[in-house]
């Protein structure tokens, strides 16, 4: 591995934000996921979660630019389950969506544990959704329009809680556990080299400072 590229994966795992996530409820248009896991990867989020009643979530490639690999993503079958998953890691979940109760997505501290529910295109968060979160957010129209794309409103939600962030310099200490971050930088390094590792069950080896694999006996 080019000592250059370790590097650079090595300073972007170091910004990286486990506790601020999105959850994208039904979002079935490819160009409007990959759009929002590349505003996801920009702002330093870790892991994504995705309910799709297909089963799927298939994302275009062109729009992603490839940052559907560094950024996790986790799939559910339903909306409850997901966010069963994120209260009990502690996230709070704020909804973008219309209601009497939906307050000024700036109005939100960012710098807390955090998932902003994102719902299909066409309809917005589901009913059950809604009722299940702990709040809403808005953004404010100005124009004729009532709404934003799905994808435009995730990236001016998100650079809001990268500016909060930023500002309590939460980019500037690594929020990852040691084995967390040892483990991503790993899979990052050797793709295929780490999954050969999961299927045997095996540890993964420790890494030099220039990236080189420490151990000598890899496993091919």
């Amino acid at each position: 591995m080019l000592y250059k590229r370790h590097n650079r994966l090595k300073e972007v795992l170091k910004k990286r934000q486990p506790h601020l996530t999105v959850l994208m409820e039904d979002i079935h248009k490819p160009h409007n996921l990959s759009a929002i896991i590349r505003t996801c990867d920009a702002v330093g989020i870790l892991d994504i979660h995705v309910v799709n009643k297909n089963g799927n979530y298939p994302t275009f490639s062109k729009i992603s630019q490839g940052s559907d690999k560094w950024v996790f993503i986790t799939s559910y079958n339903n909306i409850n389950d997901a966010i069963n998953t994120l209260k009990h890691r502690q996230f709070k979940i704020y909804a973008a969506h219309f209601s009497n109760i939906a307050i000024d997505y700036r109005n939100v501290n960012y710098t807390e544990p955090i998932a902003i529910l994102l719902g299909a295109e066409k309809w917005g968060v589901s009913k059950e959704a809604s009722q299940l979160v702990d709040g809403h957010i808005t953004i404010p129209m100005l124009g004729m329009v009532q709404s934003l794309n799905v994808s435009v409103a995730a990236a001016v939600i998100l650079f809001e809680a990268q500016r909060q962030r930023l500002e309590a310099k939460m980019y500037t200490k690594i929020q990852l556990s040691p084995k967390t971050y040892s483990k991503i930088l790993f899979e990052w390094s050797y793709p295929n080299i780490s999954e050969l590792y999961k299927k045997n069950g095996r540890q993964y080896p420790a890494l030099e400072e220039n990236g080189q694999i420490l151990e000598g006996n890899v496993l091919i």
